[in-house]
């Protein structure tokens, strides 16, 4: 760690220690990415806010994903299958405790991943069910406002990328997520990696990471490889939403989903069959 580095985090531990994450601070951060982003392109996500005004035609794309949990109780082991699939590419560490945990999709209980949700009388299926949670690419994501070196960006396609070499360890980008969809390397990852992956880089100590919907794929017109993995199952659909014409467009016309605390005006991407 050089030295800028150990001055950044002296200066920036007081705040970290005091919780960035206050909900006041949370509210602010999207007021402050809803505003950035009308200003940028002259519109919001009209078609989800209806604070943004009436829904406009939009160009570009904005990549998004459902996940059907119902297909996933049907086929058992098909959401660890995508899991490895993610996980050994991407050179997630195995700590093998919940601490040092480094995850980029893993499953969760109904009521840990919808918080929102009432989960009375919820079916024992339900109950029991192992629901996949990763990155939901929000469109108006506080955590890349959060963060002070735009280590944390969206890139053109609406994906919320991590720049490693950028991440400084503040963690301020984790305390403004509120779905606890980013971790940690509290120490070196690279011994706990069972096979190195030398098509994907390796992180260090210090250093935040996260799902990225596979972006280095999505140029090459290919799905990510959680999605590839779910194969004809149609457990996970992924595809642009700004296109009315692709599946994952047509599927959330004629199918009732929801999505992970959406009241909070960050619009995932991530859009779940119950």
């Amino acid at each position: 760690m050089d030295k800028t580095r150990r001055k950044f985090l002296k200066i920036a531990g007081l705040s970290a220690a005091a919780g960035v994450a206050a909900p006041v601070g949370l509210d602010r951060l999207l007021g402050k990415s809803a505003r950035a982003a009308s200003q940028q392109h002259g519109e919001g996500n009209a078609a989800h806010d209806e604070k943004l005004g009436p829904e406009r035609a939009y160009t570009g794309k904005r990549y998004g994903m459902i996940i059907d949990v119902q297909k996933f109780i049907d086929n058992p082991g098909l959401a660890q299958k995508c899991i490895k699939a993610c996980h050994s590419y991407h050179n997630v560490p195995e700590f093998g405790n919940h601490k040092d945990e480094i995850k980029w999709i893993w499953t969760d209980d109904f009521g840990n991943v919808f918080t929102g949700q009432s989960t009375y009388k919820l079916s024992d299926e339900m109950q029991n069910a192992e629901i996949l949670s990763l990155c939901n690419h929000c469109d108006n994501p506080p955590c890349v406002q959060a963060c002070p070196t735009k280590a944390t960006f969206k890139n053109e396609d609406g994906v919320i990328m991590m720049d490693f070499h950028r991440c400084i360890g503040c963690r301020f980008c984790m305390a403004a997520c509120p779905y606890s969809s980013r971790s940690f390397n509290w120490r070196d990852p690279r011994p706990f990696i069972d096979k190195v992956n030398d098509q994907f880089p390796t992180r260090m100590r210090g250093v935040v990471e996260k799902c990225s919907f596979c972006a280095w794929r999505l140029s090459s017109g290919k799905d990510p490889l959680c999605v590839e993995a779910a194969g004809d199952t149609k457990a996970m659909i992924f595809g642009d939403l700004n296109d009315p014409d692709s599946e994952v467009s047509r599927v959330l016309k004629s199918r009732f989903t929801i999505q992970r605390k959406p009241g909070l005006g960050t619009k995932p991407s991530v859009f779940y069959i119950i």
